[in-house]
């Protein structure tokens, strides 16, 4: 056999897989923290793309040659991208890695020697840290069983984090600074024999995202080998970015996976999973208001306000709170609140932005309108305007108090304050930071000084005073209570910054690597810190007014079509029964009235549509790039009356036979 022969028959040590979805940034930072590993350890990188919008393909591909490249057409979910990366993994082991992960040097080496030494392990995590250097105790889990799952959905883990009883599913009673067997890992860091998680077929394709690591780990323990944490060696966690890039509804995802999970493994008694199913609708709920808690609040003091308001305009104009005819009461009250509420939304509170003044007042003002008109279509509710205007006015002065008062919430949060960063290193990164972020639209970011990697050789830079050295950071960092660091000098190694990191975790402040000097993740932290959003706007498709509107018109306007033209068609037309089904199409809310022509484009908007831009623009035949250009127009420039005219033009197109 030829020494070349030989060579290339060795297997890699590792196989690390990455599934990136619209995270180009972190991903360069990770594929960086791999380059600076250990050389004793031979690696296969694999990158699979989720159908990214990013560029994170064209742009990183050409600086990572060596990197396997698999950029797939659509988005298939973390355990299907796993899986078609899963065929192409040739090395000793397979290391399943989230894009945003930073790892540190020695990490793949210390898992290789424990593995090494243990062969009966199917799979192996690590610590897994923040961004500001605190541990996630997602990364060594107990399984979701039906106690578990009781007590972490019903807060009681919350409660009583150090009891084993309660705590099974985050662990949170068994240290942290130990190695042990677990039930589970976090899929961001998963790292086992290659052979031993192809033998069980890898990931489950059921589970979109999340899940797909509790049932991993659950069949890699059934097959016979152990699940182990080795807390001697560690990676930061950006958590979370891929979700919060993308439209996805990540709490209903995350919530769906859960009863996957529980239904496949734990599917024989129908009452355990009954509660469960119960638990996790009452978890999602209680997250989404946890998530929208500020709206949710205003929401319930606003419905209180105009009721309250309501009954005072009533006293002072009859004498009395309820002084209406007693057949108005209770259906007065919902009546007002409802049409109060919906006018809010349709202005754009509560949903699309946080409560303001100026939106709740133009709110308040479609809320008379549309009270005041309602009273001449139901004339046994017309019982004075004077108690329909006080109740406006009233409501008004105690939403702008309700909005006062949040205000003031955010400054005794210091949530309005800007955020105090620090960053490590005297050079021309260092120097072009601070100016953008000096210049940033929204003055967020106050850099108190520069932490020189080294001898000072400097007493400011860009104008920022030079504070110290890194040998100090823990004590500058809380003399100036900085609230982020900047790691912009690239004489700083992922493993000095993860020292620092950790040195600083009592401070809760979160860290940023910046030290590649590119525009990608220049640019990811001026937004991550200053809070100037991405220059990509929402499509006017995508906000709920406008989704409320336009289902609504396509509900209703097929509601009637087929109410009052289908029986006719049916019977006299046969030929007529495929426009009908078009029609049902719409009902249900496949297709719209106005929408889009097919064009083999992907787009996070946009349905198609019985008539449209391209649709109008016939007679003549469009190319397939004109067709591409209109539908983005339409799908960018959205609005009500863009879809009247364009109903009107293609009536006027029919009525002249075109």
């Amino acid at each position: 056999m030829a020494v070349s022969d030989i060579v290339t028959s060795v297997r890699p040590d590792i196989s690390v897989l990455i599934v990136n979805y619209n995270v180009k940034d972190y991903l360069l930072q990770c594929l960086r923290s791999l380059e600076a590993q250990s050389p004793r350890r031979s690696l296969q990188i694999i990158v699979v793309d989720n159908a990214s919008t990013d560029g994170s393909v064209d742009e990183l591909r050409p600086l990572f040659p060596d990197v396997t490249w698999i950029p797939l057409p659509d988005n298939v979910g973390f355990g299907r991208g796993n899986n078609v990366g899963l065929a192409q993994c040739t090395g000793r082991y397979t290391l399943f890695l989230n894009p945003d992960t930073i790892v540190a040097p020695d990490t793949l080496d210390v898992m290789v020697r424990y593995l090494d030494g243990n062969p009966d392990v199917g799979l192996a995590g690590c610590k897994v840290l923040n961004a500001d250097g605190t541990f996630q105790v997602a990364c060594r889990r107990g399984f979701p069983t039906p106690w578990a799952s009781f007590c972490k959905l019903f807060g009681l883990q919350a409660l009583f984090p150090s009891s084993p009883l309660f705590a099974r599913y985050n662990q949170t009673f068994r240290p942290v600074d130990a190695t042990y067997d677990v039930d589970a890992l976090i899929g961001a860091f998963m790292i086992g024999p290659t052979d031993v998680i192809t033998n069980v077929d890898g990931f489950d394709p059921a589970f979109f995202m999340y899940g797909e690591d509790l049932d991993l780990c659950y069949r890699i323990k059934q097959s016979g080998h152990r699940v182990v944490y080795v807390h001697s060696t560690s990676i930061v966690h950006f958590k979370g970015e891929s979700t919060r890039r993308s439209s996805m509804n990540e709490v209903r995802v995350f919530y769906e996976a859960m009863t996957i999970f529980a239904k496949k493994h734990y599917g024989r008694s129908r009452v355990l999973i009954g509660l469960l199913r119960l638990g996790i609708s009452f978890r999602a709920v209680i997250e989404r208001i946890r998530r929208r808690s500020r709206e949710s609040i205003t929401v319930l003091l606003d419905t209180m306000a105009v009721t309250l308001s309501l009954m005072a305009a009533t006293t002072i104009r009859f004498g009395e709170p309820l002084g209406f005819p007693a057949y108005a009461y209770p259906n007065v009250f919902f009546v007002v609140a409802a049409v109060m509420l919906l006018s809010l939304v349709a202005v754009g509170e509560y949903v699309e932005y946080r409560p303001t003044v100026r939106r709740s007042v133009v709110g308040l003002l479609a809320t008379f309108f549309v009270l005041s008109s309602l009273t001449y279509f139901f004339k046994e509710y017309a019982f004075s305007r004077g108690v329909v205007l006080m109740t406006i006015g009233f409501t008004a002065v105690v939403m702008i108090i309700i909005r006062g008062c949040w205000a003031l919430y955010d400054g005794w949060r210091g949530q309005g304050k800007p955020r105090r960063i620090l960053i490590i290193g005297t050079g021309e990164t260092s120097e072009r930071l601070i100016a953008v972020l000096r210049t940033a639209e929204r003055r967020r970011a106050d850099v108190v000084g520069v932490v020189a990697h080294g001898p000072l050789t400097s007493t400011e830079v860009g104008g920022v005073p030079v504070l110290g050295s890194t040998d100090w950071l823990t004590k500058i960092v809380s003399d100036v209570a900085a609230s982020e660091v900047i790691v912009a000098d690239p004489a700083v190694g992922h493993d000095d910054a993860m020292r620092f990191m950790m040195s600083c975790a009592g401070e809760k402040t979160r860290f940023h690597i910046a030290s590649e000097y590119d525009d990608i993740v220049t640019a990811r932290i001026i937004n991550d810190v200053a809070g100037i959003e991405p220059t990509i706007q929402l499509s006017p498709l995508l906000r709920f007014r406008n989704r409320v509107v336009k289902r609504s018109m396509d509900f209703f306007v097929a509601l009637f079509v087929l109410m009052v033209f289908a029986p006719v068609v049916l019977l006299w037309r046969t030929a007529w029964q495929r426009h009908v089904r078009r029609w049902f199409d719409i009902l249900l809310g496949n297709i719209s009235i106005v929408g889009l022509v097919p064009d083999g484009v992907v787009r996070a908007a946009g349905k198609p549509g019985l008539t449209g831009l391209a649709h109008v623009g016939r007679p003549q035949p469009l190319s397939n790039s004109a067709v591409v250009a209109l539908n983005d127009y339409y799908v960018d420039n959205y609005s009500v009356s863009l879809d009247i005219e364009i109903i009107l033009k293609h009536f006027l197109q029919r009525q002249r036979g075109q």
